[in-house]
């Protein structure tokens, strides 16, 4: 008897979510995702991707893409807040081409999810559609109820909706993520404002209680993006789309160096969101119900993994699935599960600290991995 097509709904048309169904597409899934969004926006927000991420972008057929829209630094630096003295410089460009076999690119995010989006056949994403509820059904499929009135049945769903992911409460119960006290404002403006100030193509500027983070987003260099980690222990909103207040941005970092003001003072708009952290997951699936992404392993952004993780996430989920019927999906998802939870429980823990880099160590273990080809966990 010929095998059936597999059906997976994908809750979350994200980065994470874009990727698992590139990658399940591949393998002859069949797969619909659901976003709650009424269309994608393109927010003022840049993007880190290491070796590890690009590794499956290349695969998915990327490349090209990638080579024309993003930015390829010769450097990750890291310099004092207030003498620029540099602290360490990680060497990217040709050596980390020469050490990893693919580039490290920054660009911005919705450039990327452009990308990501086109890979997928448009009648397979289903905008306007927030998840309400999901029930297991006696036969291993999975029911999917939506605040819209409409309902879907599929083999396995995959929650990629996020750090406030409904799957995950479906699975785990309410509970809300750890506020870090701290917010992020960022956003991408033209380098025409900077009036001609030559200023550093990767840096992060670490100061004794917050930082800034600044680079470019395409290979022109006439887009610059910044990001900064401010102690605000009173904000709590966590939406992407938050306006910043620039006089409270720009007095925050007013002991900063003279490049960090100058960039602060030709921005003329900034987002604002609040940080937020979660412990590693006690599991991430239930029955033919798995999480991903920001789902399972949210994190803090200061090792710019958080992407990449979902990415790598993706491509390690379709090996898990490849030749997988409806009887072998619970145990392939748990396959998944157990091959990537240590090494995302660790970037998370590694993040949290916020150190990555500040000082000359070992990126190898982060930017090595290649999630084609590292083991999977033994079967179950």
């Amino acid at each position: 008897m010929r095998q059936q097509t597999l059906r997976i709904a994908i809750i979350g048309a994200g980065i994470g979510g874009l990727t698992a169904a590139a990658c399940l597409r591949r393998i002859g899934v069949e797969v619909c995702i659901f976003e709650q969004a009424r269309g994608f926006t393109r927010l003022g927000a840049g993007i880190q991707q290491a070796p590890n991420a690009i590794r499956v972008l290349y695969a998915l057929g990327l490349k090209d893409r990638l080579l024309a829209q993003a930015f390829q630094p010769d450097s990750n630096d890291s310099r004092d807040y207030d003498t620029g003295a540099l602290t360490n410089s990680l060497p990217l460009g040709e050596a980390v081409r020469a050490r990893h076999g693919v580039p490290y690119f920054l660009m911005h995010r919705g450039d990327l999810h452009a990308m990501l989006a086109e890979l997928v056949p448009p009648e397979a994403i289903r905008l306007n559609h927030r998840l309400m509820g999901l029930d297991h059904n006696p036969d291993g499929t999975v029911r999917l109820r939506f605040t819209n009135g409409e309902s879907a049945e599929a083999d396995a769903v995959i929650g990629a909706d996020g750090v406030h992911s409904i799957v995950r409460e479906a699975m785990l119960g309410p509970e809300a993520p750890r506020f870090t006290g701290r917010v992020a404002y960022r956003t991408v403006f033209p380098t025409r404002r900077l009036n001609g100030l030559d200023v550093y193509p990767c840096i992060k500027w670490w100061g004794p209680d917050r930082h800034i983070v600044s680079y470019f987003v395409n290979p022109r260099r006439d887009e610059l993006y910044f990001v900064t980690s401010t102690p605000e222990p009173d904000f709590s909103i966590e939406s992407w789309s938050s306006k910043g207040d620039l006089d409270t941005l720009r007095a925050a970092y007013d002991m900063f160096h003279p490049q960090v003001r100058a960039i602060l003072a030709a921005c003329p708009d900034v987002h604002k969101w609040a940080l937020v952290e979660r412990d590693p997951l006690p599991r991430w699936v239930e029955g033919n119900v798995a999480l991903l992404g920001d789902a399972c392993h949210p994190m803090t952004p200061y090792m710019a993994q958080g992407a990449s993780t979902s990415i790598e996430d993706g491509a390690v989920l379709s090996r898990c699935l490849d030749g997988v019927d409806r009887d072998g999906v619970n145990a392939a998802l748990r396959r998944y599960e157990a091959t990537r939870k240590p090494r995302t429980s660790r970037i998370q823990l590694t993040s949290a600290q916020n150190t990555w880099l500040r000082q000359p160590h070992d990126a190898d273990w982060v930017y090595g991995y290649d999630a084609w080809t590292e083991p999977l966990a033994p079967a179950s």
